[in-house]
């Protein structure tokens, strides 16, 4: 099985707000960056979406190693997915998730790899992290401009 490791992490301007997400793929001597930006978002929605298109671009099951700063991301994919699942999609107060579409997504992108979750401080000069921040960041700037 193939080792991938993945580096994540949204960025929002206000939030709601308009936002943007990157990730850094590497496997072996390979780096492949990729970003993205949605007008009207939040920054949770951007974590967790730099972590489902990054999933996408795998063409095989493998072993992944996420790295993120997104305590919310590990947090709902490795304690509170299976809960929402069998309450319906609800939290514990019986409110829709936020983010269902993603999780689904992540969801089911989960069962197809092996994944370890690691979570670091942003902003901490971690240098993935840093690189991903300024690509998310850069893909909310040049969308603005196109508009």
């Amino acid at each position: 099985m193939k080792k991938v490791e993945i580096f994540t992490d949204g960025a929002c301007i206000g939030n709601p707000g308009p936002g943007g997400y990157a990730a850094i793929l590497k496997y072996e001597d390979h780096i492949e960056e990729i970003s993205g930006y949605e007008p009207y978002t939040t920054n949770n929605r951007m974590e967790l979406r730099a972590a489902v298109e990054a999933l996408k671009r795998l063409k095989e099951p493998s072993y992944v190693v996420i790295t993120t700063d997104s305590r919310y991301l590990i947090k709902g994919i490795t304690q509170w997915i299976e809960r929402w699942i069998k309450k319906g999609w609800k939290t514990y107060d019986k409110k829709e998730v936020l983010n269902r579409d993603l999780w689904e997504c992540l969801y089911r992108l989960c069962k197809i790899h092996k994944i370890e979750w690691r979570w670091i401080k942003g902003h901490d000069g971690f240098p993935e992290n840093e690189r991903c921040d300024m690509l998310a960041k850069k893909a909310i700037k040049e969308a603005r401009k196109k508009r």
